[in-house]
């Protein structure tokens, strides 16, 4: 399966999702890529979109590869063999989680414009990202949310590698439109992959509260 665009991946996905029962659902959007999608799958759900800031760790001679992330509330995941494989030290390892923090905050207030995140106790949480390889940022996510009184986790993705979106012992739930045999890399599976930038996040967060930012 190769989507058009995000927009397209959002509708599949939110067409899955809708084949499901999901008690008081709130979609949190993974800043960048995952928020386009889960503006979709928000409206096809009828259900509050917010976004949930999550920054990947990346190893530093090969910075797409991911050894961990760290997310909003001081959570973080390490992937201890990627870390252990690429001999990375921990003084490295943390002083990337130190770097990457900062941009958590940064880009939390940027994004939220001063609104306080929508309240998850007792809710039905529907993580969504635009795909995944690792699912390391995924994982922070969706332990964010359990950590805000989630009830319930359901971690949602357009493609993933087969057997990954199983795997994830952090949501009650994977859902995932495909899991390709030849997956290589997230954007293969997009005809238009183009990065999406903080102001199209601002915007679409503005929209879904509403339209105006806070004064």
């Amino acid at each position: 399966m190769r989507f058009q665009d995000r927009r397209e991946a959002g509708e599949a996905l939110g067409r899955l999702l809708a084949q499901g029962e999901h008690v008081r659902p709130v979609v949190l959007g993974l800043p960048r890529g995952g928020v386009p999608v889960a503006e979709e799958a928000a409206r096809i759900l009828r259900a509050p979109l917010d976004v949930l800031v999550v920054r990947k760790l990346g190893v530093p001679e090969y910075p797409e590869l991911a050894m961990g992330a760290v997310g909003e509330g001081g959570a973080m995941v390490l992937i201890e063999d990627v870390i252990a494989s690429a001999g990375v030290p921990p003084d490295e390892v943390a002083r990337c989680a130190e770097r990457e923090r900062a941009e958590v905050v940064r880009r939390t207030a940027r994004f939220r414009e001063g609104r306080a995140g929508i309240d998850l106790d007792g809710r039905t949480v529907i993580v969504v990202d635009d795909g995944f390889a690792t699912g390391a940022t995924a994982r922070a996510a969706c332990r964010i949310a359990r950590e805000r009184g989630a009830a319930r986790i359901v971690l949602a993705v357009p493609v993933a590698p087969p057997g990954t979106a199983a795997s994830f012992e952090e949501a009650d739930e994977t859902i995932c439109c495909a899991e390709p045999r030849d997956f290589v890399a997230v954007g293969r599976h997009y005809a238009d992959f183009t990065q999406v930038d903080d102001a199209e996040v601002v915007a679409i967060l503005r929209a879904a509260h509403g339209g105006d930012a806070p004064s």
